[in-house]
């Protein structure tokens, strides 16, 4: 199972002036809301506070909406757009998934309802700062 430094997600009440920061004054590049196909919200599933992104090339940062009620939306117990997370992909979330039940570490299941293309899972550190592991899924026509 492989894992790789992702992205870094910080939350916020207004998404267009921290996006402008982060690519105006620091110089980082736009990456273009069609790069990222979200998945529906409805009232009881998902996520349709406003996101951007930005990127130095490699690393990725996901501005995004705070919102309070995604947890309970959802049916989960972890929220991650209350105070941002940091993110991490893997090639079989399975197996990682597996890994935390083996260590008891509780997890909030999200799949794809964040996004069409990933499959994700967030979990507390010792510390309680959230971090998310997703699996890039694969989208049949």
């Amino acid at each position: 199972m492989k894992l790789e430094f992702h992205h870094i997600n910080y939350v916020t009440d207004d998404v267009d002036r921290l996006h402008n920061f982060y690519t105006d004054v620091l110089g980082l590049d736009d990456i273009p809301i069609r790069n990222f196909p979200r998945s529906e919200a409805t009232d009881d599933k998902g996520y349709n506070g406003q996101i951007k992104f930005a990127t130095d090339g490699r690393m990725q940062m996901h501005l995004a909406e705070k919102k309070f009620d995604v947890s309970f939306k959802n049916g989960e117990v972890i929220n991650p757009v209350e105070r941002g997370h940091i993110a991490f992909r893997t090639d079989d979330i399975e197996a990682f998934k597996a890994l935390l039940v083996a260590k008891r570490i509780y997890f909030s299941d999200y799949g794809t309802a964040f996004s069409k293309e990933w499959h994700q899972v967030f979990f507390h550190d010792p510390e309680g700062n959230v971090i998310e592991v997703h699996q890039e899924v694969v989208q049949r026509v």
